[in-house]
């Protein structure tokens, strides 16, 4: 659990916590960044076009995040109807947060590789915020609801699969436990340590 590094190593803990809410925060504005562009006000008139985490983070799932290591924030609400491609709209609101998420993790990432910090302390924060970037923005694009991956593969189906989709939804709460084994089994040694080595040039430090 993650709360137990707060007790071993409270500096570690900290790092954390601000890559976590850094990560968080810019996701979920560039949802509402995204819907708002798009021309839905909905999440801009709820005080959601910022990246202040207070507005994002969902009280049980925040407090998940930082005892266990696993949690959500609140959902940026949007009005499909209101975007003016209703048909991509949604999945181009939904790919926005993990879009930012791997923005965030190669900006930070080549600073790493091709730039020389002489404190090893930033070094490893900023080697957090990278592998938690790149954590984030891979299991949101799973194509599974609620997750942001679900609104592109949603697109994709046609009109005629509409059943699909309701099934889809009603299962999402069984298709999560599954989407954190493929995180911990599939998305974390093969895809998100891999892109890691190639964005930093280094091996992960933890």
């Amino acid at each position: 659990m993650l709360i137990e590094l707060l007790f071993s190593n409270p500096l570690i803990y900290l790092m954390v916590a601000i890559a976590i809410l850094l990560g968080f925060s810019i996701h979920e504005y560039s949802h509402a960044q995204a819907a708002y562009l798009l021309g839905d006000p909905t999440a801009k008139l709820q005080g959601r076009l910022t990246i202040n985490p207070l507005a994002h983070f969902d009280p049980i799932g925040t407090l998940l995040i930082f005892i266990i290591g696993f949690g959500w924030g609140k959902p940026v609400p949007f009005n499909p109807f209101n975007l003016r491609n209703q048909k991509w709209g949604p999945a181009l609101v939904g790919m926005a947060g993990p879009l930012s998420n791997f923005f965030m993790a190669l900006f930070v990432g080549l600073l790493l590789r091709f730039f020389l910090f002489g404190n090893p302390g930033l070094v490893f924060f900023f080697s957090i915020f990278v592998w938690l970037n790149l954590i984030l923005g891979t299991f949101n694009l799973l194509p599974i609801p609620p997750l942001d991956g679900s609104h592109i593969f949603l697109a994709l189906l046609p009109r005629s699969l509409e059943g699909l989709k309701i099934s889809i939804f009603q299962s999402s709460p069984f298709l999560i436990f599954f989407a954190i084994l493929f995180m911990f089994y599939i998305g974390y040694p093969f895809i998100t340590s891999p892109l890691f080595a190639l964005i930093t040039g280094m091996p992960l430090p933890f």
